[in-house]
């Protein structure tokens, strides 16, 4: 079970709570230096001493920070609503001070605020909030200008700044986390779209061998039932296993496909999978385990026994295989014998495992007409060629110049196995 790391302490505090701590720290600082603090010589124009000695003007501090309060609060749910509070009472404090400009410190808050709404809105929502806050900025030079003269230096393009910078900042979150959206968006269609083409692979490896050697021993037996009635009845008992085989295996891709329903109770769905299998006949034969290469005796056999001989060939020194490429070279084996007694004509053909140092090949070749199987356009060739693909593999099939037609297919196999066959060995 995989732990994520603990995330950073910005993203792990929320935006409503920073925004509250710096309008608060912000708006308490100077309560604390002019006027808590014993005079000194030093003063403040912005905060004079006696500016929150009326009563109206400290209910109005209060006001502010109720707003203020009320909208980081909000901030997370209501974004619009809660990033108009934090504004509103920003302008309420100044009034409380009587100030005819805002603090560039007091507006840190607003800013980080209006960060916030640029990373979750949208880029329309987020500029007509920053648009709103300059309109509510441009209003205090127009006061100072109609009150009287201004000699000082005006903080509102220091202001207006900040809030730039602020909106950017969040803007590119919001971009970031879009372009983050997206790209999970294209892995899971692209999950999915490899899963559906792995179920159909199997489907169609699975299936389409055994309706083959069923369709060959169906009408073995039909041709013969008069005259051999034995062979008959044999041919149809074949007819019967692989039909199970078939069955068995379509069981274990559905079974494969509902372990993602999470609904279903796992100890319920056991108990079902014993029962099914203590039944007989075709539903209750117990899943087996992913075909591989140790099941491809049993495919000569069954192949040989429905009139098509299929002679196995191995070469090299025998390993333990990754389970991938145990399953993608015994299907790649499979098609290329059921394309043989499907299109070749021929009456046998030759299996060919290699293993090799650092991959695995291996080879089907017969003697038949070759151009059939060269030609079809179903979608046997093209999984082949997937299930390779998928592995860093080469595939390639086609008729060969002597006659008949030729399959060959290089898995790599990865470096620790090869590693570990040496070990193996050296410690026998």
């Amino acid at each position: 079970m995989s732990v994520s790391p603990p995330l950073p302490l910005l993203k792990r505090v929320p935006s409503g709570l920073w925004t509250a701590l710096v309008w608060c720290t912000a708006a308490v600082a100077p309560v604390v230096e002019y006027v808590i603090m014993p005079p000194r010589a030093g003063y403040s124009l912005s905060y004079p001493r006696d500016g929150l000695a009326p009563l109206g003007a400290r209910l109005l501090l209060l006001l502010a920070f109720g707003l203020v309060l009320a909208g980081c609060a909000l901030l997370r749910r209501r974004t619009t609503v809660a990033y108009a509070l934090v504004v509103a009472g920003t302008v309420v404090s100044t009034l409380a001070w009587r100030q005819d400009e805002i603090p560039p410190t007091q507006f840190l808050g607003v800013s980080v605020a209006l960060g916030h709404v640029a990373a979750v809105r949208p880029r329309r929502t987020s500029l007509a909030l920053a648009g709103g806050t300059l309109a509510v900025l441009a209003c205090y030079p127009v006061l100072r200008w109609v009150s009287g003269p201004d000699s000082g230096t005006a903080p509102e393009p220091l202001v207006a700044l900040t809030l730039a910078v602020a909106w950017l900042v969040g803007h590119s979150v919001h971009q970031a986390r879009a372009h983050t959206e997206e790209l999970y968006a294209r892995a899971a269609a692209q999950a999915v779209t490899a899963e559906r083409l792995r179920i159909a692979r199997e489907m169609h490896d699975t299936v389409a061998h055994s309706i083959g050697i069923i369709a060959l021993q169906a009408g073995a037996a039909a041709r013969i039932v008069d005259t051999r009635p034995d062979a008959a009845k044999e041919a149809m008992r074949t007819v019967e296993r692989t039909g199970r085989e078939t069955l068995s295996g379509l069981r274990r891709l559905l079974g494969a496909l509902r372990q993602a329903d999470q609904d279903r109770d796992p100890d319920q769905e056991r108990e079902r999978e014993r029962d099914r299998a203590r039944q007989p006949g075709p539903g209750g034969s117990a899943l087996r385990p992913a075909a591989g290469l140790a099941d491809l005796e049993r495919l000569a056999a069954t192949t040989t026994a429905a009139g098509v001989r299929v002679e196995v060939r191995w070469r090299g020194t025998p390993r333990p295989l990754p389970a991938e490429v145990d399953l993608a070279a015994f299907r790649i084996v499979q098609e290329a014998v059921t394309n043989v007694v499907r299109h070749s004509g021929a009456g046998s053909c030759r299996v060919s495992v290699e293993h090799r140092q650092d991959e695995l090949a291996v080879e089907v070749r017969d003697r038949g007409s070759g151009g059939a199987a060269g030609t079809e356009t179903g979608y046997g060739l093209a999984g082949m060629r997937e299930r390779a693909a998928l592995l860093g593999g080469d595939f390639r099939a086609g008729p060969c110049p002597g006659g008949g037609f030729l399959v060959t297919a290089r898995l790599p196999l990865p470096a620790d196995t090869h590693t570990e066959t040496e070990t193996r060995a050296t410690a026998g």
